[in-house]
């Protein structure tokens, strides 16, 4: 029987490409926090690109909102219910021991449900908290002048760079955990082929 497709097109396309301009962006910004780091030809190229970039990026959240919205995919799989809640103990628990023992996984990614309780948190968070704020921060630095007066309202250049820098520093950790934890399939590559695919690649054991 042919499998349901878990990932469709259009969101494969937006995954892959929002991970390269995360990337770009942890490259481009780690050259502007240590300028003696070398990962780039020059520092005005590293400025101008990590501004391109930023604002890729702010049409990319743009599109993952309208599509999630059009499609229905936001109301389907992301709100948090309270079989959810109740289940957050027994994902942790299954990520820290489980995996590592063979046992299976209590709330396998389906067609129906695609996201366990941790994985709705951690994706409502990056996408509708953290990603929105380091765009909006990103968009206020790229041109001080022009948003000087809301700057002064958000507490200055120091409080908006913090700001910025704190939502940079959690997106890179994201970004780390959530490439350990695709190895976490019926093999280190299972997951990640599914978002070459669209459809699982196996169920989890």
């Amino acid at each position: 029987m042919k499998q349901q497709e878990l990932h469709p097109l259009p969101l494969r396309i937006w995954h892959w490409a929002n991970t390269a301009l995360i990337l770009l962006l942890i490259i481009t910004g780690v050259r502007l926090m240590i300028p003696d780091l070398h990962l780039m030809p020059d520092y005005r190229s590293a400025v101008i690109l990590h501004r391109r970039v930023g604002y890729a990026m702010a049409g990319s959240f743009i599109f993952w909102l309208l599509y999630g919205i059009a499609n229905g995919s936001l109301r389907k799989y992301y709100p948090i219910r309270s079989r959810d809640l109740k289940g957050l103990f027994l994902q942790a628990r299954y990520y820290a021991f489980g995996v590592f023992t063979g046992a299976a996984n209590p709330f396998p990614a389906t067609a129906k449900e695609k996201f366990n309780p941790l994985q709705k948190i951690a994706y409502l968070s990056t996408m509708l908290v953290f990603t929105p704020v380091i765009v909006i921060t990103g968009i206020f630095y790229s041109n001080i002048l022009l948003f000087r007066n809301i700057i002064v309202l958000v507490g200055g250049l120091r409080v908006l760079d913090a700001i910025h820098l704190a939502t940079a520093y959690i997106f890179a950790d994201y970004f780390i955990v959530h490439v350990y934890m695709s190895t976490m399939g019926r093999n280190p590559f299972s997951h990640v082929l599914e978002m070459f695919t669209g459809r699982p690649d196996h169920p989890d054991p």
